[in-house]
């Protein structure tokens, strides 16, 4: 592929930024690399993503967990770009094409409210659709609204192959309007956005895993089921074996290894891969902090607290830390949506710079509790050997980073 001047002066550029952004500590160069670029090429993505075959993943939760899955997987056939770093909106994901102009593979998480624009220019082989449920309701708008916008790029996509959560009603209605599918029964824990079908608005009607409205919109039936720690298609049934805990990292192990079995990897190889991963960007990975071991881990909407609290120690000290900034989300009526009540019978402590409204809604789920608002200080004051820390989106970044530099 003979890439044109302007392209390759941007590329120069977003590399020149990002290396910038580096040196002086503004960040990982990721965002602003990619926005130099566009710059100064605003076909930029398009031309770099020619002649590579393409994998978006989207979803509300499990971007990018599954993204690196998939990464590691589809290294077995080649060099992949990849934007590592979370940065998932247009930005960085050019960025992640320019770092690795050459890899002729590239597995590219994308916010949802950004899909349109990514995919109508990198044209992708296939699109991954892992869940959709309320985030960030002041930036993000309605869920619904989220399902319709992803059924519009579908329709203008059809080329590209969706694997989709058919356990998941609103995926599954943006996912019916692509040409190929994939369907992947990866379970659904949270339904409180799916009570009303998307295409009727009536009651969807659930038996077990099968759901169905009256008006005909029904659970399609999977090619790839995860059955516990089991994924199983028609003559076979693999155990997964992560290291990564919880069902919700088995879900997203199940859809990237339906997807790279899709673009031909073995499914035994996809599997042996991801069973190596032990960390994610930071999450999950414990760490010596105050003299405690702290475990870190994510947690940025109900849906994602629901998984998350099941793999909290019920005996360890838990330390929650919640901030509002624009990465966030203002809005912070989510906190009503936590079962919280969880919590009870262990220390807890409400960090961040929305301690206090943390700290009102763990008072009403009745969990006795402390206020701390650095995350940090609030380690070192606890007593006994493991802390478990919890933080949404920002509040997570600045504590790796802080525990990074200890």
């Amino acid at each position: 592929m003979l890439t044109p001047t302007r392209t390759r002066l941007a590329i120069a550029g977003a590399r020149l930024a990002a290396a910038t952004s580096r040196r002086f500590g503004l960040g990982n160069g990721g965002m602003i690399g990619g926005r130099v670029a566009l710059k100064l090429d605003p076909r930029a993505l398009s031309r770099l993503g020619r002649d590579r075959t393409v994998v978006l993943i989207t979803g509300t939760n499990g971007k990018t967990t599954t993204a690196l899955m998939l990464s590691r997987i589809l290294q077995t056939l080649g060099p992949v770009a990849l934007n590592a770093d979370g940065a998932n909106m247009p930005d960085g994901v050019l960025a992640a094409l320019a770092t690795n102009p050459l890899a002729p593979l590239a597995v590219l998480e994308v916010d949802e409210n950004y899909v349109s624009a990514v995919a109508d220019e990198l044209r992708p082989a296939c699109l991954v659709l892992l869940n959709l449920s309320r985030d960030q309701l002041d930036r993000m708008g309605e869920v619904r609204a989220t399902e319709r916008e992803l059924r519009a790029v579908v329709s203008r996509l059809p080329s590209t192959t969706v694997v989709a959560n058919c356990d998941d009603p609103l995926v599954t209605s943006a996912a019916l309007a692509a040409a190929r599918q994939v369907w992947v029964g990866a379970g659904q824990s949270w339904h409180a956005d799916a009570l009303a079908c998307a295409r009727c608005g009536q009651a969807i009607l659930r038996d077990g895993t099968d759901w169905q409205c009256v008006c005909g919109f029904t659970r399609p039936a999977p090619l790839w089921t995860l059955d516990g720690d089991d994924l199983t298609t028609p003559g076979s049934s693999l155990p997964l074996d992560l290291q990564l805990p919880g069902r919700a990292n088995a879900a997203n192990a199940a859809m990237a290894v339906a997807t790279a079995v899709h673009l031909g990897v073995p499914a035994e190889t996809a599997i042996e891969r991801v069973r190596s991963i032990s960390a994610v960007a930071g999450r999950y990975r414990r760490a010596p902090v105050a003299g405690h071991s702290v475990r870190l881990l994510l947690a940025k909407n109900p849906a994602g607290w629901r998984e998350t609290l099941p793999l909290l120690d019920s005996h360890t000290p838990v330390v929650i830390a919640v901030n509002s900034r624009e990465a966030d989300g203002r809005d912070m009526s989510w906190l009503w949506d936590v079962p919280f009540e969880r919590l009870a019978g262990r220390p807890v402590v409400a960090a961040g710079e929305r301690a206090m409204d943390l700290a009102v809604r763990l008072t009403y789920a009745e969990v006795p509790h402390t206020v701390a608002r650095d995350p940090i200080a609030a380690v070192a004051a606890l007593d006994g050997e493991s802390v478990e820390l919890v933080a949404n989106y920002t509040a997570f970044r600045g504590v790796a980073q802080r525990m990074a530099d200890e």
